[in-house]
């Protein structure tokens, strides 16, 4: 029964928790609710035996929880005592079919994101309260001291609570403004799994799971085709992990992956999603770089890639989300199709605009096209400027390695 227990609350908790926070409207008193109710299922059912719907059980029993709680309070805090007779009365008041699980969560997923609040708030909010990751896990992931990602989480909260932040689904006008936060923030949480800022492993697999379990639950409910191209985009990138880094855990490019390692599954339901996506009318940049990614996928081998096509698709992106990185990938599309000399202009006019001055992979990218050309000292000098600015360890190493060759052997004509 303790296993059982384990097993209600990994699978159920985040749900219960969206429940508890519509039905109690405060999301300190629905965690603590949370906690009484598991607590309560450890006690009574190894002797009652499971209930035919442990959801349904844990709710009711969190909500009376919260109410005794409410009433014990009420003697330092009479409005305590007036919250508790609220909840009773919504409660005699509820029919089981307001009971709407699956809008609780989405409901959960729109407040955390609210555009009121700050970007590192929201992602801090989501994945604490949304994907039930400890404070300690997500410092950790983003580099921040627990007390101060746990201060981010309180202000949050305090936020939603102070500026009466509805817990809602917004209307349908609203929606295409505040999907996008949404979006975005499953999109950080997935970019910082699929690759860490920095640290000694190269990704972080309960971040980018975390990411595409959100995903998932967007689109089944809301299937807009930036929700569904976001999904595509990041099972097509997720279906590589495997050959992403070797046993010792070195880093290894695309171009030398070992394709037999990818997710086959992963990757055909990812070139569905894509092409779905696509011809939604409401795709958007999500939607392009699902395709961008499909297209590296259906290549049969690197050197068989529709490199035209890619770059067709950067100018999409260009246009669509325009921002010094995206022209940067472009610039690599274009060297990769046009040979290293149109790239490597394209990459110093970003750098020539003060742009990505402190971004590695720009310098990385620039010392990789250079290295082609058989210019030997300026890979070099970018190679250093790159692990200079680099905080990953497996990508430092690579960038070593890259040094160490050019250093040792001369400046290669092997394309990397």
């Amino acid at each position: 029964m303790r296993a059982a227990v384990e097993t209600v609350y990994r699978v159920e908790s985040r749900r219960v928790l969206a429940t508890l926070i519509r039905l109690l409207g405060d999301f300190d008193m629905a965690e603590e609710a949370l906690h009484d109710a598991f607590v309560a299922a450890a006690r009574q059912w190894p002797t009652d035996g499971l209930p035919a719907n442990p959801r349904s059980w844990l709710i009711s029993a969190g909500r009376f929880k919260a109410i005794d709680r409410l009433r014990r309070r009420a003697r330092f805090d009479a409005s305590r005592d007036e919250m508790a007779r609220r909840i009773e009365q919504d409660m005699d008041q509820e029919t089981p079919e307001a009971q709407d699980i699956e809008d609780d969560r989405l409901r959960l997923i729109f407040t955390c994101c609210h555009p009121a609040l700050p970007l590192d708030g929201q992602v801090a909010l989501t994945l604490r309260e949304v994907c039930g990751l400890t404070t300690e896990e997500i410092a950790h992931a983003f580099l921040t001291a627990p007390p101060t990602l746990a201060q981010r989480i309180v202000r949050a909260k305090a936020k939603i609570r102070d500026a009466r932040i509805p817990y809602e689904v917004p209307g349908r006008d609203e929606l295409p403004a505040r999907l996008e936060p949404v979006l975005h923030v499953i999109y950080l949480v997935f970019n910082e799994g699929y690759s860490a800022s920095s640290g000694e492993n190269l990704t972080r697999h309960d971040l980018s799971g975390e990411a595409l379990r959100l995903g998932r639950l967007l689109v089944e409910l809301l299937p807009d085709g930036e929700a569904i191209g976001l999904l595509a985009m990041m099972l097509l990138h997720e279906s590589r992990r495997a050959a992403r880094s070797s046993p010792s855990g070195e880093l290894v490019l695309f171009a030398d992956q070992d394709r037999s390692l990818w997710d086959r599954d992963q990757i055909a339901e990812g070139l569905a999603l894509a092409e779905r996506a696509l011809s939604s009318t409401s795709f958007g940049p999500y939607a392009i770089q699902a395709a961008i990614a499909a297209t590296h996928m259906r290549a049969p081998r690197e050197e068989a890639t529709d490199w035209s096509r890619i770059v067709s698709l950067y100018d999409l992106l260009v246009q669509a989300a325009p921002s010094p990185v995206v022209e940067l990938n472009h610039a690599v599309a274009v060297a990769m199709r046009d040979g290293p000399e149109a790239g490597l202009a394209l990459i110093d006019e970003i750098l020539g605009r003060g742009d990505l001055a402190d971004y590695h992979l720009a310098y990385s990218a620039r010392a990789d096209l250079a290295r082609r050309l058989g210019r030997a000292e300026d890979a070099r000098a970018d190679y250093r400027k790159a692990l200079s600015l680099a905080k990953q360890e497996p990508e430092r190493r690579f960038l070593e390695r890259r040094l160490a060759e050019l250093e040792g052997q001369g400046c290669s004509d092997a394309q990397t």
